[in-house]
């Protein structure tokens, strides 16, 4: 019996479901890294963690230290369309109110482990910064929509970039205050959003 016209085997797997597998292979390579060190962590032994092959790890990220990449990249979009939404007149925090007290919105344990680690792995302290670097754009594009301002003027650009330390500065200092998992983590979870808050009104100083 022949097959039927067309493509045959699986069907390619959704977006979703592709943002799922990288989510599940950077939590298993955190628990890795934290548990054995980045050195002695390997994409097998990832894949494995995360119930996918060695193979699938690498077609999704290029090194094991990139593998914790959704992790550190998930919050961009939430902050680029809070941005977006910042009405003129009102104060920057205003904008992130429902950002701060939406629990998936934080970063989690996951990330301050990876920034208590990442002070010993070079490798992971790249992966950070170039995502906050690659995330400034955006802000830059949100702010310039906002004011309706031309692309190339430089002030986006600059109230971006400050936007953007002062947020990467404040998700630092929380994680480097803890030398270990929160006991509480509701409480651990206030105490971020109140140095994010910290953090805009900081920035907002130099925007408006």
């Amino acid at each position: 019996m022949t097959a039927a016209h067309g493509r045959t085997g699986r069907p390619p797997l959704t977006e979703e479901r592709k943002s799922a597998i990288r989510l599940a292979i950077a939590r298993s390579a955190v628990d890795l890294f934290v548990a054995h060190g980045v050195s002695a962590t390997t994409g097998e032994q990832i894949g494995q963690a995360a119930g996918v092959s060695a193979r699938t790890v690498w077609r999704y990220f290029p090194t094991k230290e990139s593998c914790v990449r959704p992790l550190f990249s998930s919050g961009i979009d939430t902050i680029t369309t809070a941005l977006r939404h910042w009405p003129p007149g009102r104060p920057l925090q205003e904008a992130f109110d429902h950002v701060w007290t939406t629990q998936a919105t934080l970063p989690g344990p996951d990330v301050g482990a990876l920034l208590r680690l990442m002070r010993t792995e070079p490798g992971l302290r790249a992966v950070w910064l170039q995502t906050h670097d690659e995330a400034e754009p955006a802000f830059a594009g949100a702010l310039a929509e906002r004011a309706n301002l031309p692309s190339d003027d430089v002030r986006p650009a600059l109230w971006a970039a400050m936007l953007n330390a002062a947020l990467r500065a404040a998700v630092e200092h929380h994680a480097y205050q803890k030398s270990g998992p929160s006991a509480d983590p509701t409480a651990s979870r206030a105490e971020l959003a109140a140095n994010l808050r910290t953090a805009l009104a900081v920035t907002e100083a130099g925007i408006n």
